[in-house]
């Protein structure tokens, strides 16, 4: 059995790559992200990591279905489908501090890489999670993502699309189950987590936990390792307490 992580070249994708390859060392990885060349060099080198280029920002441009079959195929179908891509900011987009920053550049963006992308990304995959086999569906999400939970506003385009993406997660918690067989898709709420993602916030992290990627890593793949089919449908904090939608 395979896992598929996409954004594999993000801190937090490719620390969960290194948390199932020295967990399941027999199993491979299939990597998606838009630039492979960005991958760690130790994941790059490692045969047991497939990377394949996908870009969440252009999902109707497709997966590469003969690449990602023939690893699925060899490994004897997918077991995890974990979604660790998001876009927060770059040179040309940054979270808004009021209304008058708001955009519909800004928004469609962050909802096709957001949101978009991993709906897009398990509608391609599905097939290989029929099955009588316990199968896991992941969306690395954020609590600001919370709508009864945000007290502070701002950051409209991030905001909106993780709430989309939970709500993809939801929907999809209803329809895989039943359609596929045994599958937990749930949300994730990694914390803050040192990256590229977050530097540009260092100072306003300061009184923030703020956690490596690899402790990250570690602390999403326990609650995954630990997930059955009672926690289908869930938004789950890094300490694997529940969060509100």
């Amino acid at each position: 059995m395979a896992t598929v992580i996409a954004g594999i070249s993000g801190a937090i994708g490719s620390a969960l790559a290194q948390q199932y390859l020295e967990a399941w060392p027999e199993q491979p990885v299939i990597g998606l992200c838009r630039h492979p060349e960005r991958v760690p060099e130790e994941l790059r080198q490692d045969s047991r990591v497939h990377l394949v280029p996908w870009q969440a920002e252009c999902p109707a441009d497709g997966l590469d279905d003969a690449a990602v079959g023939d690893v699925l195929s060899a490994a004897v179908g997918l077991q995890n489908l974990i979604y660790a891509a998001g876009l927060l900011h770059d040179d040309t987009l940054f979270p808004e501090k009021r209304l008058e920053q708001l955009s519909a550049e800004s928004l469609a963006r962050a909802f096709q890489v957001n949101c978009t992308g991993f709906g897009l990304l398990v509608q391609a995959l599905a097939p290989w999670l029929r099955g009588k086999q316990f199968k896991r569906v992941a969306a690395v999400s954020a609590k600001v993502g919370s709508i009864s939970d945000n007290h502070l506003g701002g950051w409209y385009a991030y905001r909106c699309s993780k709430a989309a993406l939970n709500m993809m997660v939801r929907n999809l918690s209803v329809e895989l189950p039943r359609r596929y067989g045994p599958i937990a898709c749930v949300a994730l709420h990694p914390g803050t987590t040192r990256s590229a993602l977050s530097e540009p916030f260092s100072q306003s992290l300061a009184n923030l936990k703020v956690h490596e990627a690899s402790e990250t890593a570690s602390n999403l793949y326990r609650i995954l390792a630990s997930l059955s089919e009672a926690d289908n449908g869930r938004f789950i904090h890094w300490d694997g307490s529940d969060l509100p939608w």
